[in-house]
């Protein structure tokens, strides 16, 4: 049950990553390391770095 569990958060994970992450000048492929946990805060982290890099801009 548990991994069926890690399983949907993972994939409700990915797919918002792929759209979003070209935005960010960030391979759509790398959501898939979305799969280790801490990743997804690592990649939100970058993107929140490129949104400030834009609004400087």
């Amino acid at each position: 049950m548990g991994f069926l569990v890690w399983l949907a958060v993972t994939i409700a994970t990915i797919i918002p990553l792929m759209k979003l992450l070209p935005h960010f000048g960030v391979h759509k492929y790398w959501a898939f390391a979305a799969v280790i946990p801490i990743v997804p805060l690592i990649l939100l982290w970058v993107m929140a770095m490129k949104l400030q890099e834009m609004e400087r801009l």
